[in-house]
């Protein structure tokens, strides 16, 4: 059973920074793709960083720049440094993984992050 714990919302202003963590278990970070979403009130969830099995990463152009995803394979976690953050950067922050030798995708519930002007 693949399970994902995130941690490190909170509220700060803007320009600030956070850091978030996804913790993983049932699974390796290492050989599986690992993604954050987010989704602010009254929108879609949308995508923000992927880091994929092979290491490679991808941000959402608005992000880009600001956020790094990165993998702690010892710890099984993915965490997402997040920098000069704007109050559109305001949402509940989802992991997501995607395992690879079967393709299943598994979410976290989510974590809140509020910034302020």
């Amino acid at each position: 059973q693949v399970q994902l714990v995130e941690s490190g919302g909170g509220s700060v202003q803007a320009g600030e920074s956070l850091r978030l963590s996804c913790s993983v278990s049932g699974t390796d970070v290492i050989s599986a793709h690992v993604a954050w979403w987010r989704q602010a009130p009254e929108h879609q969830r949308e995508f923000v960083a992927i880091i994929s099995k092979t290491g490679a990463t991808d941000y959402a152009n608005a992000v880009k720049g600001r956020f790094t995803i990165t993998r702690d394979g010892a710890r099984n976690t993915v965490s997402l440094q997040m920098s000069s953050l704007k109050v559109e950067d305001t949402a509940v922050y989802y992991c997501k993984v995607v395992t690879t030798h079967i393709v299943l995708e598994y979410w976290g519930q989510g974590t809140q992050v509020t910034v302020s002007s």
